[in-house]
């Protein structure tokens, strides 16, 4: 039997970044409050009250998800307060930010005090993984729906004011680090040297830059020109994203009433961005999903195109839409560039290796970390990181020449 892996370590950088990443949710909040009175001042109380509506549904979801967590979670897991203190904290809308307080002191003490470091350790990777997870649910439920509000403001109006400036900086930051932040975390649970290195963490944060914006854009001038078509095109593609999930039976949460939460979260975030729920093969499902978002945004930009007004005032905006489909190949473009060149895997193989991600068929297809405490193993990351994380045929296929019984990994 192989040694039993430790957990990710966690030092002085990890716990600065994990400050930074909750002083930038805080600074996002105020940037949507700051935006919010902006419209109320300015004379635009439905944008205004649609700013704060979105704010308040992306919270009480992710708090939602939160409390069912903690509740599920492993006693040594439980923060050190009354459960009705948790509560309060939750439907206050507190939660999140308690969770990332608690996850700090937490890594103060395992960056500093040096006391039960192995078992601090685990338990630090566990609060990590979920306030990943979190913030990916509270950023496309909330930053993706502030964004394309802001950039149909702007142009309906054809200003923009400070706050908007700076409310659409922290939310393309946010959305795209999340989505970076939650492909490390998930990583961290594989038995697997090869980390993601700067510059493939730079490719994977642009091809999601570069496939979100143009999505992000033509959203904004279909409700330029029907505001109320939105309210229908949304929850039809969502409706449809919601089936997709349900089909593909995921489970991720502990009981079913959750798990529908769950895959009403994922569909808001296929809406604008694509995220795997199952396990195998993604090629197939990639194509359909980037097909469908690829024909579904062209419709879009072309009922904007062939229903303007020849003599807009956006006319200046043909470019900018001429641009987006290129914009958005060129994000699949570095996609298949980092699935090709630049994952961890493919350092594997040079090396004469695999990465255990490829070759190691234990728990269902991969070996994942395995902790010396494994009460604290994060059940729900480390589905994901199964799903995430799928074999390649040619290195199951290797596998399987040598080996005898690999019916569960199959």
């Amino acid at each position: 039997m192989a040694p039993r892996a430790a957990p990710p370590r966690f030092g002085p950088l990890q716990l600065a970044l994990a400050a930074a990443g909750t002083a930038a949710a805080a600074l996002d909040v105020c940037a949507d409050g700051w935006v919010a009175a902006e419209y109320a001042r300015g004379g635009q109380p439905g944008w205004a009250a649609l700013a704060l509506g979105l704010l308040a549904t992306a919270s009480v979801a992710t708090q939602a998800c939160s409390w069912l967590w903690l509740r599920s979670d492993p006693p040594a897991l439980r923060p050190g307060v009354p459960p009705w203190l948790l509560a309060a904290l939750h439907l206050l809308q507190l939660g999140f930010l308690f969770r990332c307080l608690h996850a700090l002191k937490v890594g103060w003490k395992v960056c500093w005090a040096k006391a039960e470091e192995e078992e601090e350790q685990s338990r630090m990777a566990f609060l990590s993984h979920d306030i990943s997870m979190l913030r990916l649910f509270e950023t496309f439920l909330e930053n993706t729906p502030q964004l394309t509000l802001l950039l149909y403001v702007i142009l309906r109006t054809n200003k923009a004011e400070p706050s908007q400036g700076l409310g659409i900086c922290t939310a393309f930051l946010c959305v795209t680090w999340s989505l970076l932040d939650y492909h490390q975390s998930l990583r961290s649970f594989l038995q697997d040297k090869y980390e993601l290195s700067l510059g493939s963490s730079v490719i994977y944060f642009l091809w999601n830059l570069f496939l979100i914006c143009p999505r992000i854009l033509v959203v904004a001038l279909f409700a330029l020109l029907w505001p109320y078509g939105v309210a229908v095109h949304f929850p039809l593609v969502w409706l449809a994203m919601f089936l997709w999930v349900s089909l593909q039976g995921t489970d991720f949460m502990e009981s079913p009433g959750p798990e529908q939460l769950y895959r009403a979260m994922v569909a808001v975030i296929l809406y604008f961005s694509w995220f795997n729920v199952a396990q195998g093969r993604t090629l197939y499902r990639s194509i359909i999903y980037h097909g469908f978002i690829l024909v579904d945004s062209t419709l879009l930009a072309l009922s904007w195109l062939w229903c303007r007004s020849p003599s807009d005032e956006h006319s200046y905006l043909v470019p900018v839409v001429a641009a987006a489909l290129p914009c958005y190949l060129l994000g699949l473009a570095l996609r298949v560039t980092y699935y090709k060149w630049l994952h961890p895997n493919v350092q594997a193989q040079q090396e004469g290796g695999y990465d255990e991600v490829d070759t190691n068929m234990r728990s269902g297809g991969l070996e994942f970390l395995s902790l010396s405490v494994p009460d604290l193993m994060n059940r729900r990351m480390r589905w994901l990181a199964q799903t995430q994380f799928p074999i390649p045929w040619l290195a199951g296929q290797r596998f399987l020449n040598g080996a005898a019984s690999v019916e569960s990994a199959v």
